[in-house]
């Protein structure tokens, strides 16, 4: 008898409780492979084929046909049919762009990135800290041949360019520490700072004159300036910076640059309600 209750209760069927749980393991599963489709489609400009994209997020190829038909059909992505290639949608740039617009000092910014990139005549750009890494805001392009370090919306380790280090200057040695741990420290060029010693060198710099430089560290050939933006607590809200080819930001220019920038920085500080920094005494 006690052997067919046990007989019993190993075919009985699931209960509606399982069931819907189960429903919604997969569901979530599909949210993340489709969100995965939207990343990897937002590396590159040039878009994927349908069989690339599917290596490139370690999908079938079946899995990856599946989801690009429901996000082509919610307009979060698009089908080139002259090149047979998948493309980021209208609609995902819409639901992007609120990020900016949440941060809503970005229009009240485009005077004084105007202002930058006239007096440098070299590219600025307004950048924020999400999640340990940099993104870009928004930029003023520079009417110089220019190319872009990071594009619009990018992500970028903070200890490898020039408005990370800027706001990494501002966090205790404890806190840069927490976020080398996290995030390492990638050798992106032959000039990429790789050790922590060296970084902490180099904070230790940016402190001392009020800005950042990111030299060749992320891309050869190209430098960056950069200045913190603060709040009305004195903290770090963002960062500015002008980037152009290391032909043009020579050596000698690096000292004015630095201070241009650090000085417009510090006007929109102002103009946003915040709150420079007191300044430390030795």
């Amino acid at each position: 008898m006690k052997r067919d209750v046990i007989r019993r209760k190993a075919i009985e069927p699931r209960s509606s409780a399982d069931q819907e749980e189960n429903a919604r393991d997969s569901g979530v599963q599909s949210v993340d492979r489709a969100l995965s489709i939207i990343e990897t489609l937002a590396e590159d400009d040039e878009g994927y084929r349908l069989s690339d994209l599917a290596i490139r997020t370690g999908l079938s190829t079946s899995t990856v046909h599946r989801l690009l038909g429901t996000l082509e059909s919610r307009r979060f992505v698009q089908f080139d049919r002259t090149e047979s290639k998948w493309h980021v949608g209208a609609r995902a740039f819409t639901v992007g762009a609120t990020f900016a617009r949440r941060r809503n000092f970005t229009a009240q910014a485009m005077p004084y990135l105007r202002k930058l990139r006239d007096l440098t005549r070299e590219t600025a750009n307004l950048a924020v800290v999400d999640d340990e890494f940099i993104i870009v805001l928004t930029r003023m392009e520079s009417r110089e041949i220019m190319r872009s370090l990071t594009k619009v919306g990018g992500r970028v380790a903070m200890v490898a360019s020039g408005v990370g280090k800027a706001v990494l200057a501002t966090y205790s040695d404890a806190d840069v520490s927490a976020i080398i741990h996290h995030h390492g420290m990638p050798r992106l060029t032959e000039k990429s700072i790789v050790r922590p010693s060296d970084l902490f060198k180099e904070l230790e710099k940016t402190r001392r004159q009020g800005f950042a430089v990111d030299n060749e560290e992320a891309c050869m050939g190209l430098r960056c300036i950069a200045a913190v933006i603060y709040n009305d607590c004195a903290e770090p809200l963002a960062a500015i910076s002008v980037s152009g080819m290391t032909s043009r930001l020579t050596d000698e220019r690096l000292p004015q640059l630095g201070q241009t920038v650090r000085e417009v920085a510090a006007e929109l500080t102002v103009a946003l309600g915040g709150v420079m920094p007191a300044a430390k005494t030795a």
